[in-house]
């Protein structure tokens, strides 16, 4: 399908129906924003991925706002690695980078969709959760079309200017080969910080991954090594979540039957299904969001480590599918050569020899050791917020901290700053301590959005709802002790009485 140019010069902050976008194989690089003191931006978000990129397709609907975000790579990259044919997102295709929000926005999925002709086929598929590579593909046409986009800017330092009450960022504009080509500032009054998550490695594993003979990678990286791996005689998965589950079955229907020497090891006691019902999944709506930002910070830390399967369970039909795999495998007699076990940790792990790994195991509720030799090891271990310290270290004696020395978030998302600070800085995927286990979720992403937006402009840019769910998280407030009445109220009148949200 040929796809015509897009025009010259597209509007900035208009609902407009966007341009088509730029070919895949052009650069998503573009020049720097003019700002000056006089005319800074209004907002400058950092990193591009799905929430700044949620932020800036909801920014361009409301006019007059100037806004640009930066990225020091040079193309948008939705964990790349993991995009294996068949995997498909765990919410449903309205949980885009705008619908929840703005369902008329021009930058929504299914507009993506009637710009490639493809929604009828997407009508008749009748698939309300859609493939990873499909919502990669969508965010990419999003960053390929959207004004005010810049990659290919690595931030180098962000500083608050009293004087002129505007946050100053220093930034290195990149060539393709990552090499230095430019040097910058922009002003802006208002922050949004979106740099996102950083792939964990357990300490134990940590030596191993850089080493070249033995593959050691994090599931992030998967794809680019999947050759590598399955040409290793005996491989080893640790992680009980989703990634876990989808690489060890990519594995397993890639290897020949008998002979698929697969181990598959998890630290939590079962490999369980992700809760799906759905009230539970009503712990993913603006109503706990605020619930749980209004708990004392003693119960917030208690509580996330609780909630587990919310997020590092397994989708029930991954877990089939895996089931089924096995099952196959044994319809002529024999068992797959495969070891599926939870409740286990890695205490330690070493290199034998130059091509393999020793894994040094520990069953928690056992308190059995053992020891298991592999040649590849691919760590489904999951990510961790992305520090910032480093990047906003001139800020650090105006930010606020709590007892165990996060930054303070208020409700909006926006860190807790010292009031002479004027601008705001806003934070996406970096407040679970404060907002609990819906931050990185994808479902909360326009929501998110709109809520910045709205603080940002002190308007309802976008109108929310002020019910989400059918639960009532906590308890109904004690009801006051009602005044003297007079003969002509009506005693049947039962006050109305809301949840506390």
């Amino acid at each position: 399908m040929k796809t015509p140019p897009p025009p010259k010069n597209p509007p900035q902050n208009t609902p407009d129906t966007p341009p088509p976008p730029k070919p895949e194989t052009a650069p998503e690089t573009s020049a720097s924003p003019q700002t000056t003191p006089d005319q800074p931006l209004d907002i400058a978000g950092i990193g591009i991925g799905p929430f700044n990129l949620s932020l800036a397709a909801l920014a361009h609907g409301i006019p007059g706002l100037r806004t640009a975000c930066y990225d020091q790579n040079h193309t948008f990259r939705w964990h790349a690695g993991l995009l294996i044919d068949g995997t498909t997102l765990q919410v449903p295709f309205l949980a885009d980078l705008v619908t929840l929000a703005d369902p008329t926005s021009p930058w929504s999925f299914l507009n993506y969709l009637k710009s490639r002709e493809r929604l009828y086929p997407f009508y008749f598929a009748e698939r309300f959760h859609i493939q990873r590579a499909e919502y990669d593909a969508y965010c990419r046409w999003v960053s390929q079309s959207l004004p005010g986009l810049h990659f290919g800017h690595q931030i180098d330092a962000i500083r608050w200017n009293p004087e002129r009450n505007l946050f100053e960022i220093d930034f290195t504009q990149l060539d393709t080969d990552g090499e230095a080509e430019a040097l910058g500032r922009t002003y802006t009054r208002n922050l949004v910080l979106g740099v996102g998550t950083a792939p964990y490695v357990p300490d134990p594993l940590r030596p191993l991954v850089d080493a070249p003979a033995v593959p050691v990678i994090h599931s992030a990286d998967y794809l680019d090594h999947r050759e590598r791996i399955l040409a290793a005689e005996h491989i080893t998965v640790i992680g009980s979540g989703q990634s876990g589950a989808e690489v060890f079955l990519d594995l397993l229907r890639n290897r020949p039957a008998g002979r698929e020497k697969l181990h598959w090891l998890a630290r939590t006691p079962a490999f369980a299904p992700m809760e799906y019902s759905k009230l539970g999944l009503e712990q993913f709506t603006p109503d706990y969001t605020r619930y749980f930002h209004a708990l004392p910070e003693a119960v917030r830390n208690q509580l996330l480590p609780q909630q587990w399967q919310l997020h590092k369970g397994i989708a029930a039909d991954t877990l089939a599918a895996i089931h089924d795999e096995l099952y196959r495998r044994s319809l002529h007699g024999g068992w797959p050569d495969t070891v599926l076990t939870p409740g286990v940790f890695v205490r330690t792990a070493g290199r034998v020899g130059t091509t393999r790994v020793e894994l040094h195991l520990e069953h928690a509720q056992q308190g059995t050791r053992s020891r298991v030799t592999t040649d590849a090891v691919i760590l489904a271990t999951g990510y961790r917020e992305r520090p910032v310290d480093t990047l906003l270290a001139a800020l650090d004696p105006y930010i606020r901290r709590d007892h165990s020395e996060r930054p303070r978030i208020d409700e909006n998302h926006r860190l807790v700053l010292d009031p002479l600070v004027r601008g705001a800085i806003h934070v996406q995927n970096a407040e679970r301590h404060t907002h609990g286990v819906g931050t990185p979720d994808l479902g909360l992403a326009a929501w998110r959005s709109a809520t910045i937006l709205n603080a940002i402009t002190e308007k309802a840019a976008y109108p929310l709802p002020e019910r989400t769910a059918f639960t009532t998280f906590g308890l109904e407030p004690r009801p006051q002790p009602r005044p003297r009445t007079t003969a002509s109220e009506d005693r049947r009148t039962i006050p109305r009485q809301l949840p506390v949200h």
